[in-house]
């Protein structure tokens, strides 16, 4: 209707959308992390660029962000996103295998980080409660930003990588007991520790139980019944509907939004869902992520920086180096490397966005004195925006000669060369059993729910998806498949399966199931590098069989069928109706 009013948070919207749809791309092929690119287009369209400059030419507000707080309930979404993502990735055994790293390297990193950052801060005059939340919260790392690079420089899975996720980890947990303390340091002596302790951490504990609780009982068949409609829509609202519920249950039990979502990742970890929640999720989470970076340089004060450059070039370099130099230490205590201990000091030198929480709450309960919490907002701001570099300059040490995998940890299985089979029905099972045999490892894809789950009941290695998609197909490790088998018995489907596998790897071994005759040479024509036609095929195995009851020689009618094959081939793969030839066979297959 003429005259409504634009919603508020509408422009602040359109800005950001803008800046991912443009800015960031332009970014990129200058080779400048994306991460980078959000953060410097924040402060290039927060209150101290484009917005100060609109205070002379107001035709600039509209270019500018001018009230960042109206996107942080979405930015937020970003690293829970980011959380629920990672913790797909993993599972509760490959979590227990870092919880040497999570409890004591995390455990340790935290308390020593925030005792040296406590002390000089004690002798700078500040009071001992003060000192130890200001401590506390300088020794947080940056889990929004850290992650993303390590990942986007497919870094993640490294031996400095799964370290410093490690704990990092170990910092979400430690988030309510940290708010905690805020908590019980400004308050009374005599107003009942331990009931406020109780009040505080039995919330946590009872949200963690319910989330582990119905994650076991009640996601895995809340998806097949969804996938059983075939409908994208409803799949990607069940996938939003765990992630946002999870962390809403973690908040309200005093936890972190982003500590729930990771939860249920790992619930969803060992599911059949595991790749088509990855590939519905993506795009929410790198666009939310981006928000989320956007809506921290925004905040960052200018005036403050320089008004006092030479404080809080001093905060910031002191914090990154006394952290790093701690890291470094326990990382060699824990045997890593000379290389990796350097990456991993450097990736977690500075500080991270639960400081900001640490920071206002401590603020608020007139704890820690206002200058000092503006001053130290600033600087973890700054320290934040160095990751990206840091990350450059630690993978450079890291590879060094001397840089060796973590102790007792098992290389990743992500880069394993597979088989992936499409389609598990009676064909593709026999298929899978077939390439089982001969000992080659193999990854199975169908698109029905009920199939899938028995399958994986029975200890198949089958998901659930559309390998349609080309995300899809790149997270069942096309790019390092040995080969890929389409079983499907739609021939459209398995047309666009072989037409998106072939665009993604032109060298890839695809061998497809045709209907019939025209079928296998549509699939010839999209690159298949053998088709076989199902028709043709039985004609010739019961030929083969008849053959041999009537009582002629078993190697003369296989000799006979196989050289019936081959004419086959050569047939299906003659000149097309307008003249061209068709595609080639890639890789013949050998036949005894």
């Amino acid at each position: 209707m003429a005259g409504q009013a634009i919603p508020d948070g509408t422009r602040e919207m359109l800005v950001f959308l803008g800046t991912a749809g443009i800015a960031v791309p332009l970014f990129h092929r200058l080779r400048v992390s994306p991460v980078l690119g959000f953060l410097i287009a924040g402060v290039a369209l927060g209150p101290y660029g484009l917005g100060w400059l609109a205070r002379a030419v107001p035709a600039f507000s509209l270019l500018s962000i001018g009230n960042a707080r109206r996107l942080d309930d979405i930015a937020e979404l970003g690293v829970v996103f980011l959380l629920f993502m990672v913790g797909l990735e993993l599972s509760f055994e490959r979590l227990s295998r870092l919880r040497r790293l999570v409890f004591g390297f995390g455990a340790l990193q935290l308390a020593l980080s925030a005792a040296v950052i406590a002390l000089p801060a004690v002798a700078l005059g500040l009071a001992p409660a003060a000192a130890i939340v200001l401590g506390l919260a300088l020794a947080l790392s940056s889990t929004a930003v850290t992650v993303p690079v390590l990942a986007e420089r497919r870094h993640l899975n490294s031996s400095a990588g799964r370290t410093v996720f490690s704990v990092l980890l170990f910092q979400d947990l430690a988030v309510a007991p940290l708010l905690f303390t805020v908590t019980a340091l400004s308050t009374p002596r005599d107003a009942g520790l331990g009931v406020a302790l109780l009040v505080t951490l039995g919330p946590a504990v009872l949200a963690l139980a319910l989330i582990v609780l119905l994650g076991r009982t009640i996601l895995r068949p809340l998806f097949h019944v969804v996938a059983a409609t075939k409908s994208t829509e409803f799949f990607m609202a069940a996938c939003l509907l765990v992630v946002i519920g999870t962390g809403a249950v973690a908040v309200a039990g005093g936890l972190s939004m982003s500590l729930g979502a990771f939860l249920a990742g790992l619930l969803l970890a060992e599911t059949e869902f595991r790749r088509e929640i990855e590939v519905t999720i993506e795009p929410f989470k790198g666009l939310l992520l981006g928000l989320f970076f956007v809506s921290i340089s925004v905040g960052l004060d200018l005036g403050a920086i320089a008004a006092r450059p030479e404080l809080i070039a001093a905060l910031c370099l002191g914090v990154v180096a006394l952290k790093a130099l701690i890291v470094y230490g326990l990382a060699r205590l824990f045997r890593l490397s000379r290389g990796v201990s350097g990456e991993v000091a450097l990736l977690l030198g500075p500080s991270g966005e639960f400081a900001f929480v640490l920071v206002a709450q401590a603020a608020a309960a007139g704890l820690l004195p206002g200058p000092v919490a503006h001053v130290t907002t600033v600087a973890v701001t700054l320290t934040m925006m160095l990751i990206p570099l840091l990350a450059r300059l630690g993978e450079r040490v890291g590879r060094r000669p001397a840089a060796l995998p973590v102790p007792a940890e098992p290389p990743p299985d992500d880069g394993e060369a597979r088989v992936i089979i499409v389609g598990y029905g009676r064909v593709g099972r026999l298929v899978g059993e077939m390439v089982a045999l001969h000992g080659l490892p193999f990854i199975a894809v169908d698109g029905d729910a009920r199939l899938v789950r028995r399958e994986r009941d029975a200890g198949a290695p089958v998901y659930y998806g559309d390998a349609r998609r080309h995300d899809f197909l790149e997270k069942c490790g096309l790019g390092a498949a040995r080969g890929l088998v389409v079983t499907l018995n739609d021939p459209r489907v398995a047309e666009e399966v072989v037409e998106a596998a072939r665009a993604e790897r032109a060298d890839l071994t695809v061998v497809a199931r045709a209907r019939d005759a025209e079928h296998a040479r549509r699939l010839y024509d999209l690159g298949a590098t053998d088709a076989v036609p199902e028709t043709i095929e039985a004609s010739l195995q019961l030929s083969e069989a008849a053959l041999v009851d009537m009582g002629v020689a078993a190697g003369h009618v296989i000799a006979s069928v196989h050289e019936k094959r081959d004419e086959f081939r050569k047939l299906l793969n003659e000149k097309r109706p307008d003249g061209r030839e068709r595609r080639a066979i890639r890789r013949p297959l050998k036949r005894q």
